[in-house]
């Protein structure tokens, strides 16, 4: 068997290809970011035929640096920013419009009107998922409504839809040449169309956005040993890789976590956080403003459900420092700039820039800085801006301890941002717990290099896996409990002055 596994990591601001080695080590990767399209204020779009690009892109630098080629790899895994709604021919692969991506708010008249007449307690029964701009079935709907001809190419079964992950595999796969239309189930439960109990689509939840079933990939396991296919010869590999793997990039952050058992729980830092907790076999219905998602299947085993919390910004709210402000002029930055105060000499800054995902989900707020005297500087603005990325966790994990009655012990973190020491202290003084990131911080691309690996016998089961997690560094709590609590509520009323400020009819 050849020795390494390769992984596809399709992210919001950038694709990365990865390789890793039978420990879980990585061997290589390369990373290209890709354009964010802003046409007005709350719409967020990608060029789906850049999204595709860079993958090939990537991948070739990728392999000439290791110096590998496909037949050292047994097996390929995708991982994709989810929701990000991609429509498109399946005859000349053109897309009819850019990629709707999730942090977008047009289709938020769709999502309040489900909400007023009802509709939204039934897609929280069947998909485990408010009604929310968030999610992939709105978008679908919009460009079903606002793009001429769609609606005429989806009823004569031209025009598909996928998340990202669906546009790269079809591509990989030939494309209008053969391309397999597949999704897997973790991308399928961000939809609001999929039934999470008989995992397949649902005809009422269709009905509700006036989407054609023909549109829709069919839906796999994320780990499939039948292969959802290869990648063709003429491809970027230059030859045929099995492709087996296809995760959401939160589920295959906790896939690469391992958190396999009931009750463990992973933090993903990205554009955006998310944090799952896995309840095993058990579909475990939010009371507490979290979601309730599929986390992995593997092969023909009954799947795995969480409880997620997903924050819009944290991460792209550094960016926004650095891009809008210019107060940095890049990422790393943020953490010297921070520590050159001792506090936010009392400034809280809540980017509620695409409102507020969980667990309030309020698509009429907006980012405000609240606290602010003339002794306030930049350094306080950026200690802030760490501070609500930590803030959004407590909110969902005290959310999280309502709904499954279990109290986090350790808080496992992965992703960009936890090379920010300083965010990692303050996370872990803001909960109250330790937290403890792994040797291999990439976890999102290690977990469907995990799901694809299993599926080919690379690894033959998760105590495999489990056995290759390590942990690089742990933060310990350092704040007082009065300090602890008395932030805590400044956060909160700080998030009260972001309500209502759009008005949604």
């Amino acid at each position: 068997m050849a020795d390494y596994v390769a992984s596809i990591d399709q992210g919001t601001t950038s694709t990365r290809f990865m390789v890793f080695d039978h420990s879980g080590n990585e061997v290589g990767k390369h990373q290209l970011e890709h354009a964010q399209i802003l046409p007005q204020a709350g719409w967020v779009e990608h060029d789906p035929i850049e999204i595709w690009e860079r993958p090939n892109s990537v991948i070739q630098t990728g392999l000439s640096r290791t110096g590998l080629e496909h037949s050292d790899l047994a097996a390929l895994g995708i991982t994709n920013q989810r929701e990000t709604a991609v429509v498109w021919n399946r005859h000349t692969g053109r897309p009819y419009y850019n990629a709707i991506v999730w942090q977008d708010t047009r289709t938020d008249r769709i999502a309040s009107a489900l909400e007023r007449d009802g509709r939204g307690d039934v897609i929280r029964h069947k998909a485990g998922l408010p009604p929310a701009t968030y999610f992939s079935a709105g978008k679908v709907q919009w460009i079903l409504e606002n793009v001429d001809g769609v609606r005429e190419a989806a009823e004569a079964g031209d025009a598909v839809f996928g998340n990202t992950d669906c546009w790269l595999l079809w591509n990989l796969t030939g494309g209008k040449d053969g391309g397999v239309h597949v999704t897997d189930v973790t991308n399928a439960s961000r939809t609001m169309l999929m039934d999470l109990q008989t995992l397949d689509w649902d005809d009422e939840l269709l009905s509700f956005f006036s989407i054609p079933r023909e549109m829709l990939p069919q839906i796999r396991p994320s780990s499939d040993p039948n292969l959802y296919g290869t990648t063709r010869p003429g491809g970027a590999f230059g030859g045929e890789v099995p492709i087996s793997g296809d995760l959401g990039d939160q589920q295959a952050a906790t896939v690469g976590q391992v958190c396999f058992a009931p009750g463990e729980a992973k933090n993903t830092y990205g554009t955006g956080n998310f944090m799952l907790l896995n309840t095993g076999e058990e579909l475990v219905r939010s009371n507490a403003g979290l979601l309730t998602t599929v986390a992995y299947q593997f092969g023909a085993a009954k799947p795995i459900y969480a409880l997620e919390g997903s924050i819009a910004v944290t991460g792209s709210a550094v960016k926004w420092l650095r891009d809008q402000l210019g107060i940095i002029s890049g990422a790393g930055q943020v953490e010297s700039l921070a520590a050159q105060v001792q506090d936010t000499g009392g400034m809280y800054f809540v980017p509620a820039f695409s409102g507020l995902f969980a667990p309030y989900w309020r698509s009429d707020a907006r980012g405000a800085i609240v606290g602010m005297s003339r002794f306030n500087t930049g350094a306080h603005l950026a200690r802030a801006t760490l501070e609500a990325i930590c803030y959004q966790s407590r909110d969902v994990s005290e959310a999280m301890e309502k709904d499954s009655g279990v109290h986090l012990e350790v808080l496992k973190v992965d992703g960009g941002v936890t090379a920010n020491d300083l965010c990692m202290q303050l996370q872990a003084d803001i909960l109250g717990v330790p937290v403890s990131k792994p040797v291999v911080a990439e976890t999102t691309a290690l977990g469907s290099a995990y799901a694809a690996g299993l599926a080919v016998g690379f690894w033959k089961d998760t105590d495999e896996l489990r056995a290759n997690w390590n942990e690089d560094k742990r933060w310990t709590p350092q704040w007082s409990d009065e300090q602890r609590e008395n932030g805590f509520a400044g956060w909160h009323k700080a998030v009260q002055r972001t309500l209502d400020w759009v008005d949604v009819d």
